[in-house]
Formats: structure tokens, C-alpha cells, sequence
């Protein structure tokens, strides 16, 4: 399958704006909350291109790239995604190291790319992604998004099958693996919801960690919220999609 040059489609995809000055920011802001994250994707481009320290435009840059890359169906142009993301992520947190939003979006996207590989690489990937919650939590404790990640590195380490898990702490340096827990996965996203209730993300992860664990009740409470729950993110119908197929076979 030929590579797709993710860079020079976003840069087709901006060029029109150029002579639309320099609001570029303000106008993918609307976008994003039109839910028209390529057109999002395209301003901040365009305003990375004027100017490579333009904290926002990083972070926000990022963050629609990884909205888009989610449900993606082209394996390579999913990968290119949050390979962006994740450089854009870290050219923010370059920018502004103090500012919680930026490793927050790092974490994110090194989580998604972390997905797609195997335990090891996992393991890699993994330790950033833990780093930069928790530096996003220790500038912003309530943060949604990072207790949201952080939750959900807890409950990825939880769920790799036990002689990858036992592999990756005694031979890969992932000694820290050991330190995760299923009741700290509760604990970060239920908080999650409390800070950010509308977020259907957020109960969705939350039902899925309930039903691993066996408590199929709370798992539905979770669930039926995000099938009742109003879209408000771009990737909003494919979790309401999601929720109703997996509450459909959640045990009795």
C-alpha cells in the first residue's frame, strides 16, 4: 500500500487559507465546535505555519488530529495521524512546559500510538504516557482529560495477558507496571465524570474498566449514559454505537 504523505495533504488542505490573515486559531476553534475537525485541523496548520511557537495552535492541532485518527479505517493514514499529533503534542509542551493541556495531549497521543503495538513496545510507550499524565495532573489535578489517560493506562497495564505483563516487568525495565491497579482505573475515570460529566469518553472507559472487573451493574449505569447521552465531541456517534453493542452482550 503506498505511504500517504499526511504532511503535504494537511498542507493542500490550508493553503486556500492564507490570505485569511492570521485568525487562524479563532476560525479552527469554531470548526472544532462545529464538529469539522479537518477544517479545525487545517486553521491551526496554517497558523503553525506562521508561526512554530503558537502554543494553541500546537495543542489544539494535536488534539483534532487524534479526533480524526480514532475511527480512521486507513491503518497508514491512522498511524500518520497521531505521529503528528504526538510532534505537534511535543513541540507544545517545547512551548509551554507549565501549561497542563500540553502534556496532556502528549499523553493522549503516545497512548494511541502505544495501541497499535505489541507488549514491548507497549511498555515504551506506556512510561511516557503515565509521565505526562501525571505531569498534567500535578499542574492541574482535576484535569478531565489526564485523569481520564491515567485511568486508562491503570486499566491497559491490567488488561495485558499475564506472561506479557510478567515479561515486560522482569526483563523490559517495566517494573512500574507493577503499580497498576484496577481500583485506581475506578478511582481516575469515575473522577473523570464527576469533573466532566457531559464527556461521554469518559463513561464509556469507565463502563468498560466496571465490566472487566465484573460488576456488570455499574457498567450499565455507564453504558446507558453514553447511549442516552447528547454528542457533543466529533467521535460522539461511534461511542453511542459502541455502548449499545457492548451493553448488548454484557452478562446478565
Amino acid at each position: 500500500m503506498r505511504r500517504i504523505n499526511l504532511a503535504a495533504a494537511i498542507c493542500l488542505s490550508w493553503a486556500p487559507l492564507a490570505a485569511q490573515g492570521n485568525d487562524h486559531v479563532a476560525r479552527g476553534d469554531e470548526a472544532y465546535s462545529a464538529l469539522r475537525p479537518v477544517e479545525a485541523v487545517a486553521h491551526y496548520e496554517a497558523a503553525i505555519a506562521e508561526d512554530s511557537t503558537d502554543y494553541e495552535a500546537l495543542w489544539k492541532a494535536s488534539r483534532s488530529l487524534a479526533d480524526l485518527a480514532e475511527y480512521d479505517p486507513d491503518k497508514e493514514r491512522r498511524a500518520d495521524m497521531y505521529r503528528r499529533a504526538e510532534q505537534l503534542a511535543r513541540l507544545a509542551v517545547a512551548v509551554n512546559p507549565s501549561d497542563a493541556e500540553a502534556h496532556f495531549h502528549l499523553a493522549r497521543a503516545v497512548g494511541r500510538v502505544a495501541l497499535s503495538h505489541g507488549p514491548k513496545d507497549r511498555v515504551k510507550y506506556g512510561k511516557v504516557v503515565r509521565e505526562e499524565a501525571l505531569e498534567a495532573l500535578r499542574l492541574d489535578p482535576d484535569h478531565p482529560g489526564a485523569l481520564h489517560v491515567l485511568g486508562m493506562w491503570h486499566a491497559e497495564v491490567r488488561r495485558l495477558p499475564g506472561i506479557a505483563r510478567f515479561f515486560a516487568k522482569s526483563f523490559l525495565g517495566g517494573q512500574i507496571l507493577g503499580s497498576a491497579k484496577w481500583d485506581e482505573a475506578v478511582r481516575l475515570l469515575s473522577r473523570a465524570v464527576e469533573v466532566d460529566p457531559e464527556r461521554l469518553a469518559h463513561h464509556l472507559d469507565l463502563a468498560r474498566i466496571y465490566r472487566d472487573i465484573d460488576q456488570a451493574e455499574q457498567a450499565r449505569v455507564h453504558y446507558q449514559h453514553v447511549i442516552d447521552g447528547a454528542a457533543t465531541d466529533y467521535n460522539d456517534e461511534h461511542y453511542k454505537a459502541e455502548a449499545a453493542a457492548e451493553l448488548g452482550k454484557l452478562k446478565k
